[in-house]
């Protein structure tokens, strides 16, 4: 289904506000201005094509090692087949390399395999996930509990890479077309795959066919995805953490409170995910995270990137400053290195209320996000898991 005008002028608004706020790795940028990262193909566009040149053997009775597909928009790509299996008259296989180009996608390098063969269902093609693609268990994916985790375009795509080869053949038959992943399982576990209910392996993805480095688009869909999956699954609270490490500590301190579906990693993506919490009509919003990010959002930085959203320690001074009439300690922060070294400086000098001030001021930020539609809770983890400060509605 097509968005509509006002829909996709939302989403063109929303994916400009993620932009603004996406970190990445000063030598990607660099070649990013350059114009030199390289694409890549999706895991979609890897079972197409696994799935075209599995079926050209099994109809042909010879291997190729290259095809070419369709992908969304009239546009096509030629892809590696990497190895071949043929049973004469019974089934093919293929591998083909997953390559995500300059994206750090844990997919990359992974097989991804399409095993073909003819049914006694005339005009139909069943496509299906074997080893290493996972399950769904959850609602709010788009996905039918149960079914296989290959999303609607990738489904699509092998469609038609069927069809193309294969239309006589379906007059008589039908065609399945079975996707494994042989690491999927493994590689499942480096994914959002477990918290949004795929179990057993890695979702078949993509919108376009190509991964675009650092993809703004990509990301902005995980959150959206993850508080979908966290709604449908009747959380009216959400845990949004900064990355692995807050979201661990966040864990153990809701384990008996909050399920696995409600903690959704934004990374630097804060303002995007409260908004999209406000839009979503999401009840309450609780940010976990370091010193380091949250001072970044009690700033109010919109553009996290590195070049232009460094902490600011005349910010961080000024939020001591607040808290106590010391000069030394005052001119100790302004000069701190790094915003753990303020944290050190506070903590030995036994500043009272400094955490307290930087969450308040985060949750103030926050909520013009939010448009004051959220219930907001800010919390400050310490580097060993305790907490430094709790800001807001501690209710859940």
């Amino acid at each position: 289904m097509s968005l509509g005008k006002k829909e996709q002028e939302n989403m063109d608004k929303d994916l400009e506000l993620a932009e603004q706020e996406q970190e990445i790795p000063e030598e990607i940028e660099r070649k990013r201005e350059m114009g030199k990262l390289r694409t890549g193909y999706t895991t979609g566009t890897s079972a197409a094509a696994a799935a075209k040149g599995a079926l050209s053997a099994l109809i042909t009775g010879s291997t190729i090692d290259r095809v070419r597909i369709s992908l969304p928009k009239q546009k096509t790509a030629e892809l590696n087949i990497a190895w071949t299996k043929l049973k004469p008259s019974v089934s093919a296989t293929c591998g083909v390399i997953k390559d995500a180009g300059d994206d750090p996608d844990v997919t990359h390098g992974a097989e991804i395999c399409a095993t073909v063969s003819f049914t006694d269902q005339a005009g139909t093609i069943a496509i299906e996930g074997g080893m290493g693609v996972g399950r769904v268990t959850k609602p709010g994916l788009g996905l039918n509990i149960g079914q296989a985790a290959i999303n609607s375009v990738p489904t699509k795509m092998i469609e038609r890479a069927v069809e193309e080869l294969a239309l006589k053949q379906l007059n008589k038959r039908g065609i399945s077309v079975i996707i494994s992943v042989p690491r999927g399982e493994e590689i499942a576990k480096k994914t959002d795959n477990p918290r949004l209910g795929i179990i057993g392996g890695i979702s078949i993805l993509g919108t376009t066919g190509i991964v675009v480095p650092y993809s703004t688009a990509s990301f902005a869909a995980s959150i959206r995805q993850s508080l979908d999956v966290a709604i449908a699954m009747g959380s009216d609270t959400v845990v949004l953490t900064t990355g692995g490490r807050s979201e661990d500590f966040a864990k153990e301190l809701f384990r008996r409170l909050m399920p696995e579906h409600s903690f959704v990693q934004m990374g630097d993506f804060a303002g995007y995910s409260i908004k999209q919490c406000a839009n979503k009509k999401v009840r309450k919003a609780i940010i976990a995270g370091f010193i380091g990010k949250l001072t970044k959002m009690a700033m109010g930085v919109k553009q996290t990137h590195v070049k232009g959203s460094n902490v600011s320690m005349e910010f961080l001074a000024q939020v001591a400053q607040e808290c106590t009439s010391s000069l030394s300690i005052i001119a100790e922060v302004k000069n701190a290195n790094t915003a753990r070294h303020v944290s050190e400086i506070i903590d030995n000098k036994s500043v009272t209320g400094f955490y307290n001030t930087l969450c308040k001021k985060v949750c103030e930020q926050m909520q013009e996000y939010s448009g004051g539609k959220l219930q907001l809770e800010v919390i400050m983890f310490r580097f060993d898991g305790n907490i430094y400060s709790r800001y807001g509605t501690h209710e859940i």
